[in-house]
């Protein structure tokens, strides 16, 4: 039996030892590529979930679902107690979690991604400006001057997990830069709503728990000052945040943000620096090495080895590393479980005449599927008109509709935005989600069918521009 399973095992020369499913380590794949696959798949994940709630909440586990949602969760530490529901948890505290990601995502974006440079950023930015004005506008013309007029926030967000999702089902029909233009104007709208959130959603404020948020915001900052580059004292400070904005009054969720804006960008060592440290460090390893030498039983090895791995993490900045570690637990844990506990609302929200065709759920519809349609392509055209930008290389209006389609994509940060806007109003709460519900359906199937039938010379064009330097999304190259 062992020597069947040793029989499994390849060693190459230099006594590399390799399972079958180790060669997957070899794969070189770049941020962005790990980016969208990453969110291409947590979009189908997110799909299923909403569809699981939907029908949880409407067969024989609905009284269930909803007690284990109201569920009482408390941690207390001597006279110290901090108790909110399953559901409150998930949104406050869980959700904070994605806001961290969001808020290191946004962070790279200016700082070296596409949003860096002025002529690349200029599009994105008027299209997810206009994404979010035209939405609020059209909302607030069905529901001004009533009860639901808190809701103009709702349509005003893009799903990015969703909307890159229906992207790569398409393949190589859609050009990267395309889809590149998709997600800064997905990170743009998220801080829109992230704004939204702060400003207009914040019924009353602690004075006394702001300013210890205030002394906790300074302390983050004196953290990079000082060249702190571990995430645990970031970590601990942004918990301590989160909870002084709870008792604020602002969203406790706003904390995640603050703290990734806090986490260093830079590296310690440059390239050419991590170069020269790594080849001294070889040097030396192959100095203090001896046949017949293992690592385990050679402490001068073990020490050369030791450095280069604290060197290597320090080639990479303390934000590249905690976004990395947390795309997987957020597309794969924190959202999942949001939309579980958020979509389950009742079929019949979708299937009477009153219950659609109301001015909350036709101004959520409205604005998330012709606003975004209307503001994205509109401000987009202006700006390119104008000369202020650039299109996306590759790529035609016809692109840019079916981006603009897909933005009106908004599930999870909708739906964050409707429990804050109608929270203790059930039924306005209800016929906000099912016109986020039906808009995200509407608006990705429509904007998968556009770009399907988009011109396919884009992409060949694509290609051809990029056969002669880097290799394509989905392609693998091997560490020699």
């Amino acid at each position: 039996m062992a020597k069947t399973v040793l029989s499994k095992f390849r060693v190459r020369k230099g006594r590399v030892f390799e399972a079958p499913l180790e060669n997957a380590f070899g794969r070189l794949v770049t941020p962005f590529e790990e980016f969208i696959h990453r969110q291409s798949t947590s979009g189908l994940l997110l799909m299923a979930c909403a569809v699981i709630a939907l029908i949880i909440a409407n067969s024989g586990w609905q009284e269930g679902y909803k007690h284990l949602l109201h569920l009482p969760v408390s941690y207390n530490f001597g006279d110290w107690s901090l108790s909110m529901s399953f559901h409150h948890w998930i949104n406050d505290g869980l959700m904070a979690i994605f806001f961290l990601l969001v808020g290191l995502e946004l962070k790279r974006e200016f700082l070296v991604g596409e949003l860096s440079e002025l002529r690349h950023a200029v599009l994105p930015v008027m299209a997810a400006a206009g994404g979010m004005v035209v939405p609020a506008l059209i909302f607030f013309a069905l529901n001004g001057g009533t009860p639901a007029e808190r809701g103009w926030g709702i349509p005003m967000a893009t799903d990015i997990a969703f909307a890159v999702g229906c992207i790569a089902i398409l393949g190589n029909r859609v050009p990267r830069a395309v889809v590149t233009f998709l997600v800064a104007l997905a990170i743009v709208d998220d801080l829109g709503a992230i704004l939204v959130i702060a400003v207009w959603y914040t019924e009353s404020v602690n004075t006394h728990a702001l300013i210890a948020a205030c002394v906790l915001v300074g302390l983050l900052w004196l953290l990079q000052f000082v060249g702190v580059r571990r995430s645990a004292g970031y970590m601990f400070v942004g918990i301590l945040l989160w909870y002084a904005l709870y008792l604020t009054g602002v969203h406790a969720t706003l904390a995640g943000v603050i703290t990734a804006m806090a986490i260093p960008a830079r590296p310690k060592y440059d390239p050419v620096a991590f170069s020269t440290f790594v080849k001294d460090i070889i040097r030396s390893f192959d100095r203090c090495f001896r046949p017949g030498d293992k690592i385990i039983a050679n402490d001068a090895l073990r020490a050369r080895v030791t450095a280069l791995d604290s060197g290597i993490h320090m080639v990479q900045s303390p934000l590249q590393r905690m976004e990395t570690r947390l795309h997987t637990p957020v597309a794969f844990v924190v959202v999942p479980i949001f939309a579980l506990a958020n979509a389950g609302i009742p079929i019949d929200s979708f299937t009477s005449y009153t219950a659609v065709f109301n001015p909350l759920t036709l101004g959520v519809i409205c604005g998330l599927v012709f606003g975004k349609l209307i503001g994205i392509v509109g401000a987009t055209w202006i700006g390119w008109k104008l000369g202020l930008g650039e299109l996306p290389r590759s790529a035609t209006f016809h692109h840019i509709v079916g981006v603009a389609l897909l933005g009106g994509i908004g599930f999870t940060m909708s739906i964050f935005i409707s429990e804050l806007a109608f929270e203790g109003a059930p039924k306005m709460l209800i016929q906000a989600k099912a016109g986020v519900l039906l808009a995200s359906v509407i608006a990705g199937v429509l904007g998968f069918l556009v770009l399907r039938r988009a011109p396919m010379e884009a992409s060949t064009q694509k290609s051809g521009a990029d056969h002669g330097d880097n290799t394509q999304v989905g392609e693998e190259r091997k560490l020699p």
